[in-house]
């Protein structure tokens, strides 16, 4: 096979010689993996190829090694570890030739590639001379191959975990890194290569930020680097101190006074990229310290493992009134532009940052320059002061907030409607948003909106409704925060006069032209999902009235025939968008009796619109669509055993979704919602539903995040069907069992910590609901085999110490539910158990509410088992 002919071709313009191409690379892969791999590391290191051909068999060749999906990333990996040790060896020796390649494209695709390897073999103990051999072409090589191999030690930190690699050489990488970043070095690429490989390299630096020489030598060579004549190593330099930042943040007391005074000149004078950088340090550092002050809490009794040095607090009188000049350098076209990013917006970003950092503090350093600004002929002048007060509302208290709220909201209001600027009605919307998020509702003690001046702002936020779209989108988003403060007020709500008026409007948006511009119809369907929501009982029948009306809406979008992709896509997304607020509303309707009746009249229609809508089969309805058959099913209680029938089928389709697993996730969900509602109904679906939900924990293509729901479906379904479940109890026991064993002794990061913990949840939600649902049926006997390795589950991870409040609640009920199933089968069990004991007092001497409840009723129940 000419593989230099098949990768022009594979790059062709004409579809078909493209296509063929593409299978004919598929088959050489799949019929003779090592031929395959070494062909494209002869083609991307001989000299004599074209470019083109080089760089896309090089990155061929990486994507062989490596994939987004785990299960594909693992196959990869297991074929790559079998293949032939001659095959492998070639193709790394190729691999490391090809970064002496004159040709700059095929050096950086070996990098990638080489990184790749190192990231496979490295952790199985093979490759040992690799890192060797990298650094002794550092040293000895023409500039480009330099250049090359530094790229390669970086992409090869951001592949190999730290503790793979020894210190020996990791303090061998950083030398050769760092002497390539130094001044010294006179070629600006192998600069720019070091300094971006040192950033990749930060993570393996601890032993020597531990060391205060070589801690000052890192830092000396970074900080000079921020200066450098070479604008793409001066970004690159402070993305290593914002990286740095988050990573050492308690070794930087030494430096801070001199890294401020290089991003202040960084944010005052240098291009944008660089300065955005500047600014990032500073939004990193608060991140830090709102997470420790999070820690310590407001009165300094929890604990903390970092002290916080308040650096932002210092820094202040400095730091605030940079961030508010950047505030001036808006640009012309930012709030069309959804993904715009510049240096106005990342200090405005900032200054909310720093605002949650210090609180009260920030308040005096900003408000003379809203005072100075505000009125400014040049628009520039009045958003930046307007983004400046939107920016600093969440953080202080209200006490110090409100007056300045209460002088402003006038002003505010009269710019939304009269103000010349688009950009400034923008953010003056914004900011109201945020002043109803922060400093209206419930919590909030006093409250800047009064029955006086609550009419008038629904009439200005209304009419902007019909302003351009991204200032209407942001209205939207006022309004939905406007309706959220008044979710607990009691029977009636001061937005009740304005409730009909509030709906049309709404609905009036939707059917703008423009709405898809800056994501209007999206954000208004969301402000009247809150607005239903947040109702009270006064405008229940307003509520019923939109349901019809939401109903020919979707049925409208079930009309359109042969659209074209981006039209069906369109039709999705709306058909999406309707079903979430069906699902609001029927939720909404559904929590009270007399509406529930009437909501009922409708039911068979809606049934049949979301089956309809599933029968356009695309996957983002599929889910939304799912979620408001689950609030359906809920309402409609037992008689929801009709649908199923024709349901059935489209319940097995999103259990098998392994592709999207969202969608897995929510149709496992609803699944619980069904159980629910049908009960004992539920039978003749249960050996499908349990079938399949068993395959899907054994599957290891379906992503780790739906095991746990699947675990508490379980439970759903024993405690609808009880000793029906019978059938099912061997298997759903040993996948618990297998499942529990896994998730106690887990060492890892707070991610791994969290997902164990729902892990867990999901398990004991699965033994509740079973323990529950044989309960009162003549065949508890037949729990009494697996009561001895549950116990042991909850002595393992009451030991490990590691679960979290939700956890703690859930296992002290299961403690419970086994001593009240099992009577005096459990009691000798439970007394002979290492913990259960301790366990039990400390539940109940807890502070949460929600575990002492559950502790009282697990000691009473095993008391009754003891004494039996």
């Amino acid at each position: 096979m000419e593989v230099t002919q098949v990768l022009l071709n594979a790059q062709s313009i004409d579809g078909t010689v493209r296509k063929n191409a593409e299978e004919s690379l598929k088959q050489f892969q799949e019929q003779n993996l090592p031929g395959f791999l070494l062909s494209l590391s002869g083609e991307l290191t001989n000299e004599e190829k074209p470019v083109e051909t080089r760089k896309l068999a090089g990155l061929i060749l990486k994507n062989a090694l490596d994939a987004k999906e785990e299960h594909r990333k693992f196959e990869l990996v297991q074929r790559w570890l079998s293949l032939d040790g001659n095959a492998k060896s070639q193709i790394k020796a190729s691999l490391l030739t090809t970064l002496s390649s004159i040709v700059s494209d095929a050096r950086s695709t070996a990098s990638q590639a080489i990184a790749k390897v190192a990231g496979i073999e490295l952790p199985q103990k093979q490759w040992p001379e690799l890192i060797g051999s990298l650094l002794s072409n550092v040293n000895q090589q023409p500039a480009h191959a330099k250049q090359a191999t530094l790229e390669t030690l970086g992409y090869l930190c951001e592949e190999v975990p730290p503790n793979v690699i020894d210190q020996d050489q990791v303090n061998k990488i950083l030398t050769a890194v760092v002497q390539g970043m130094s001044a010294s070095e006179v070629n600006t690429d192998v600069r720019l290569a070091a300094t971006r490989a040192l950033y990749n390299a930060i993570g393996f630096a601890q032993a020597n930020f531990i060391n205060d020489m070589e801690r000052d030598y890192l830092m000396r060579v970074v900080c000079e680097a921020t200066l450098s004549p070479e604008s793409r190593i001066r970004q690159a330099a402070f993305e290593c101190l914002v990286s740095i930042s988050s990573t050492y943040y308690e070794k930087l007391a030494a430096y801070i006074q001199d890294i401020f005074n290089i991003t202040v000149k960084a944010v005052r004078e240098d291009e944008e990229p660089v300065a955005l950088q500047a600014i990032e340090f500073w939004s990193s550092i608060c991140d830090e310290e709102i997470d420790i002050l999070e820690e310590f809490g407001v009165d300094f009794t929890g604990d903390s493992d970092i002290t916080c040095f308040y650096f932002i607090k210092q820094a202040l009188p400095a730091l605030v009134p940079m961030l508010l000049e950047t505030l001036l350098k808006q640009e012309e076209d930012q709030d069309q532009d959804e993904g715009a990013w510049n240096i106005a917006m990342a200090g405005g970003t900032c200054l909310g940052l720093v605002a949650r950092t210090v609180g009260d503090d920030i308040v005096p350093f900003v408000v003379p320059f809203i005072e100075e600004n505000i009125q400014k002929p040049d628009w520039r002048q009045r958003e930046a002061a307007t983004y400046a007060f939107g920016s600093i509302l969440e953080g202080p208290s209200p006490e110090k907030l409100i007056p300045l709220v209460n002088v402003a909201l006038n002003f505010m209001l009269s710019a939304l409607t009269k103000d010349p600027s688009s950009h400034v009605k923008d953010t003056t919307a914004w900011a109201l948003g945020r002043i109803f998020e922060f400093l209206h509702g419930s919590a909030v003690g006093s409250t800047v909106i009064t029955q006086e001046n609550c009419q008038q702002l629904v009439t200005v936020l209304l009419q902007s409704m019909n302003d351009t779209p991204n200032v209407a989108e942001k209205a939207c988003g006022a309004l939905y925060f406007l309706a959220q403060g008044y979710e607990e007020v009691g029977p009636s709500s001061p937005l009740t006069p304005f409730f009909q008026e509030i709906v049309q409007s709404l609905l009036t948006v939707t059917h703008r032209e423009d709405a898809g511009e800056s994501r209007l119809r999206t954000a208004a369907y969301e402000t009247l999902n809150e607005v239903v929501r947040c109702s009270t009982d006064e405008t229940a029948p307003l509520v019923l009235q939109l349901v019809p009306v939401i109903m020919m809406e979707l049925h409208n979008t079930l009309e359109g025939q042969n659209l074209s992709s981006d039209g069906r896509e369109k039709q999705s997304e709306l058909q999406g968008l309707l079903c979430g607020c069906l699902q609001v509303i029927i939720q909404k309707l559904g929590s009270s009796e007399p509406t529930k009746y009437v909501l009922m009249q409708f039911a068979d229609q809606v049934m049949g619109l979301f089956l309809r809508v599933f029968a356009c089969r695309s996957a983002t309805v599929h889910e939304e669509a799912m979620l408001a058959i689950g609030a359906l099913a809920y309402a409609t209680g037992p008689d929801f055993a009709k649908y199923m029938p024709e349901f059935y089928r489209y319940l097995e389709m999103g259990l098998q979704n392994f592709e999207e697993y969202q969608v897995c996730a929510v149709t496992v969900g609803v699944v619980g919602d069904i159980c629910r509602a049908l009960e004992e109904k539920i039978v003749p679906y249960c050996d499908g539903i349990m079938t399949q939900l068993l395959k899907n924990l054994s599957s290891n293509q379906l992503n780790r995040s739906v095991k746990p729901p699947i675990f508490s479906c379980f439970g759903d379904i024993a405690l609808a069907v009880g000793e029906y479940f019978e059938k099912y109890l061997m298997w759903a026991m040993s996948a618990l069992q297998r499942a529990a064993e896994l998730s106690t002794h887990v060492a890892g990061d707070d991610e791994l910590t969290e997902y164990t913990n729902s892990l867990r949840n999901g398990i004991l939600e699965a033994y509740s609901g079973i323990f529950q649902g044989f309960k009162s049926s003549a065949k508890t006997q037949l729990l009494i085999p697996y009561a001895p390795h549950i116990l042991q589950f909850l002595d393992g991870i009451y030991m490990e110490k590691d679960m979290d409040d939700v956890v703690m609640k859930t296992a002290i009920g299961v403690l419970g539910d086994l001593a009240d199933t099992l009577g005096s089968h459990a009691g000798s069990l439970i007394q002979q158990s290492l913990s259960s004991k301790d366990f039990l007092n400390e539940c109940l001497s807890s502070e949460d509410l929600m575990i002492k409840e559950s502790a009282e009723w697990a000691k009473l129940a095993i008391s009754r088992a003891i004494s039996v």
